[in-house]
């Protein structure tokens, strides 16, 4: 399982050595394709459910809700609030992420429940 958006604003410590400051990885431009991605983020399955909202750590003064929930797509696993990121940031996401999804053209894996206990039981050890 790999953490998508490893940013360190927002994974605790116990997660492992994050890619380093959320600000690293903004940018002007949004990649061409943005809105298929953020379609594949929002139907990524849900493996954490939090209530609640979450501050923007980039100081928008705006509150994500649901912001702390997790989602996965059986390799990667990111939380709620990637996607305002990517769509109000245009955050920079890992070129092998972006290969895959784009390799399976947007389409979100279908997942055995068996896998989904996997990634439950190994996402509980990171948040």
């Amino acid at each position: 399982m790999k953490i998508l958006g490893f940013y360190a604003e927002l994974w605790g410590k116990h997660a492992g050595t994050p890619d380093g400051p959320i600000r690293n990885f903004v940018r002007e431009a949004p990649e061409p394709d943005e809105q298929k991605i953020l379609a594949y983020l929002k139907a990524g399955h849900e493996i954490l459910s939090v209530m609640g909202k979450s501050d923007d750590v980039l100081g928008s003064g705006e509150q994500i809700l649901g912001g702390d929930s997790l989602f996965t797509d059986g390799e990667w696993v990111w939380r709620g609030d990637l996607r305002f990121y990517l769509h109000g940031y245009h955050v920079a996401l890992p070129a092998e992420f972006l290969q895959s999804i784009r390799a399976t053209n947007y389409a979100r894996p279908h997942l055995q429940p068996e896998r989904v206990d996997e990634i439950c039981d190994a996402a509980r050890k990171i948040i």
